[in-house]
């Protein structure tokens, strides 16, 4: 009997030093904010030809990178108390960088697909997007409905929701290139007939060159999955997952999300972007 007792506790110390010790493993197992914090900088990825969500200018003699996913990723900077520097990376390749750790967060006009929160994890939405086709201003009226896309060619940028939306969307042709200014460029060389982007982007475009560019009338189907845009954070790093949550929210429920926008839309049109 005092030999079960004795084995019974045994038992019971070794179940408690095991529980302790996973804990204190999933505790100090997610440090990825922490990581960010020490080191003092927040390193996000993005692709700078996506216009007002991210392009390229010149200040004092010096390439920065403005827009509105750059506003935002200041904000969860500030809030971290670190600075924030920013890569700026071909669009298909942005996934790997940050499986490999090269940058800690991806903001580019991003939306969440199965395929890529196989890789990745994403933040809650930050943003609602919705998709057309940019044309030449003489083709405003040439595609109206799915059918009048067949036989046509249109870009899309390569590894992109538009991408996606053109193969299942239209029957035309889709030509992909990782940049969507070489896809515009294209358009008005005439090598293309559309370019499908992001609503915002396609109306900036016909903002700036009223007489070159128009949107096709033809309202392609977005499923609701694929009309918001998301943070991508590294798989198995809730803590940084909630820390980029939290301050979203916070923007969210103080109207700065808005205004910020605003803000970018502005700064896209002093610089002639």
């Amino acid at each position: 009997m005092k030999l079960k007792k004795k084995l019974f506790a045994g038992l019971a110390v070794i179940a408690l030093l095991a529980g302790g010790l996973a804990g204190c493993g999933k505790q100090s197992a997610d440090n990825s904010v922490k990581k960010i914090e020490d080191k003092g900088t927040l390193t996000i990825g993005t692709s700078a030809d996506f216009a007002p969500f991210e392009f390229p200018v010149m200040q004092n003699g010096k390439k920065v990178i403005k827009g509105y996913d750059i506003m935002v990723a200041q904000k969860i900077a500030d809030s971290m108390g670190v600075k924030l520097k920013v890569e700026n990376i071909e669009f298909p390749s942005l996934i790997s960088e940050l499986q490999n750790h090269k940058v800690d967060l991806v903001l580019a006009g991003m939306t969440k697909t199965k395929k890529r929160e196989k890789a990745v994890d994403f933040s809650k939405p930050y943003y609602t997007e919705s998709e057309k086709i940019l044309v030449k201003k003489a083709d405003a009226n040439k595609y109206n409905n799915r059918a009048d896309t067949k036989g046509a060619n249109f870009g899309a940028q390569q590894s992109s929701t538009q991408e996606t939306l053109g193969k299942s969307e239209t029957d035309a042709h889709i030509v992909t290139e990782s940049l969507t200014t070489g896809l515009t460029t294209d358009l008005k060389a005439g090598k293309l007939d559309g370019v499908i982007l992001a609503t915002t982007v396609a109306e900036q475009y016909v903002k700036k060159y009223p007489n070159e560019y128009a949107m096709a009338k033809y309202n392609m189907p977005v499923p609701k999955s694929l009309k918001y845009l998301n943070i991508a954070i590294p798989k198995n790093e809730p803590a940084l997952k909630k820390k980029v949550n939290k301050e979203i929210t916070h923007l969210q429920k103080t109207g700065q999300l808005d205004k910020m926008f605003k803000k970018a839309q502005q700064e896209q049109e002093k610089y002639g972007k």
